[in-house]
């Protein structure tokens, strides 16, 4: 598969993270975003992410060369025309990714068109496309080059050759594809994003501060770092969007957005990515 090209739609976090991936597992990818400056802002964090790895003789400094070389950003969707593999890693937003699908569809009758969507329906986002059936979750986790996991989401539409084509990618990139069904949050973030939102109401009602919440469970319950530490790496407006889909999709209380999460999103407390969340940072 190394000869093939792939596209990534969204120069953000995941974006940034996927492309890096695909980049240095040897093939050609195409980074495309709507703004020039963001593009250069992903460019900057990819070529720092390949100097860690340098750093920690995981890849050689040839390595890192040939990977930013095989790297290309554009700001015309058009350019993706000849790809194999779309990845779309724009944010959760259903009117945007309906659009970006309906579009991408559009360039290529033969490419595989994978959303990164961490809660939203494959099989809504395949009713908008001409081929359906080229249409699957691919969904990375944050940080996309050292975690391993890749949830393949089969939309009603999915064909079994999209499927393993894009299980196959996965191998090659080094991940491991696990599948999973088109329902709200899939696996992962119908377990991981609620128990966040649960800590969010612990620390609401007083009952222990985002310090206490986190060291209990990594000491109580071996979680490596605590749900508000990780829902500050997540984003808490990406794990607040989870939970309205969520509430929506399955209708149940319990799926309730804490309402301080819903003000520290409105207030721009988004977490790392913004210098603050449940903690503060440089």
């Amino acid at each position: 598969m190394s000869d093939k090209k792939i596209g990534v739609v969204g120069a953000g976090t995941m974006g940034q993270g996927i492309a890096q991936v695909v980049a240095v597992s040897g093939f050609q990818v195409h980074l495309y975003d709507v703004s020039e400056e963001q593009l250069g802002r992903a460019k900057t964090n990819i070529d720092k992410g390949l100097g860690k790895l340098v750093a920690k003789e995981k890849i050689s400094e040839s390595d890192k060369k040939a990977a930013l070389e095989r790297l290309s950003s554009t700001t015309t969707l058009n350019t993706l025309s000849d790809c194999t593999v779309i990845i779309e890693a724009a944010p959760e937003q259903p009117e945007l990714k309906e659009k970006l699908f309906r579009d991408l569809s559009q360039l290529s009758s033969t490419a595989i068109l994978a959303s990164n969507t961490s809660s939203l329906s494959l099989t809504r986002l395949a009713a908008v496309c001409e081929q359906p059936e080229r249409v699957v979750g691919m969904h990375f986790f944050n940080p996309v080059p050292v975690l391993k996991l890749v949830e393949v989401i089969r939309a009603e539409q999915t064909s079994d050759a999209t499927v393993a084509e894009i299980e196959s990618l996965a191998k090659a990139l080094g991940k491991t594809a696990v599948p999973v069904g088109d329902a709200p949050g899939f696996a992962v973030n119908r377990l991981l994003v609620p128990m966040i939102n649960e800590a969010a109401f612990i620390v609401q009602e007083g009952t222990a501060a985002p310090e206490a919440v986190d060291e209990a469970m990594k000491l109580g319950a071996a979680h490596p770092m605590g749900p508000l530490a990780l829902g500050d790496l997540i984003g808490l407006d990406v794990c607040l969007a989870i939970m309205e889909v969520l509430q929506e999709g399955f209708g149940d209380p319990k799926y309730r957005p804490c309402p301080l999460l819903k003000r520290m999103v409105a207030a721009g407390y988004l977490g790392r990515k913004s210098g603050r969340g449940f903690y503060h940072y440089d």
